[in-house]
């Protein structure tokens, strides 16, 4: 048995090394990715910058849950909602990004996120106060009571400047001009207008993973 898988290792490896320089050969720093940060984040992670109030993101949702399906293992996916949008308040739009973090914290995140993206784009409702939130949490399912003590709580308000804090270092570096922006491992933006038009989907997915294993 030996005798037989130690060639067939033997053979793959040339291969395995010809598919990774192929890789890097495909990706160009500059063109379909850019370095914005000195340092990479401490875990892997792609972390997409969104707001609910942008009309691209909510159409970027089922591309990102695709996205997100495919990452590679020891890879986290975190969302980072912004607050710099003109479609409300800051204040309101600060009460909406502490709401998704408690809506993954409720282990119902997409289907929170998605309910706030339906309330804004498909219902043309407005998010007035957090009682609107909260409505809208206990509407999909979430728990009034632990919604209100989430909200409250240092690890979700923690969360949610930490999110305030990425934006803010990310905005200072020139890598957050817009939503949604992807950035892999905290230094590596996505550029995906430089991608692949007829096979889109595929070659972004190849790109994250190429990024998440780089330094």
């Amino acid at each position: 048995m030996k005798k037989i898988f130690r060639p067939f290792l033997v053979f793959l490896m040339p291969l395995f090394a010809l598919s990774m320089s192929a890789c890097a050969e495909q990706y160009t720093e500059g063109k379909q990715y850019t370095t914005v940060s000195d340092q990479a984040s401490t875990k892997k992670e792609v972390r997409e910058y969104f707001s609910v109030y942008c009309g691209h993101c909510f159409k970027f949702e089922p591309f990102m849950a695709s996205v997100k399906k495919s990452l590679p293992e020891g890879v986290a996916f975190e969302r980072n909602h912004v607050d710099f949008l003109r479609a409300a308040s800051p204040k309101i739009q600060q009460m909406v990004s502490k709401a998704v973090v408690v809506a993954e914290q409720l282990e119902m995140e997409d289907k929170l996120v998605g309910a706030l993206f339906n309330y804004i784009h498909i219902q043309r409702a407005v998010i007035t106060s957090e009682k609107d939130i909260r409505n809208i949490f206990v509407l999909n399912g979430a728990d009034g009571d632990k919604f209100d003590k989430l909200m409250k709580s240092f690890s979700v308000n923690g969360k949610a400047k930490a999110m305030k804090k990425n934006q803010v270092t990310m905005t200072k570096n020139k890598a957050l001009t817009g939503v949604p922006t992807v950035i892999v491992n905290g230094k590596y933006k996505i550029n995906g207008d430089k991608l692949d038009k007829n096979n889109f989907e595929q070659d972004y997915k190849n790109l994250v993973k190429y990024l998440s294993e780089l330094d």
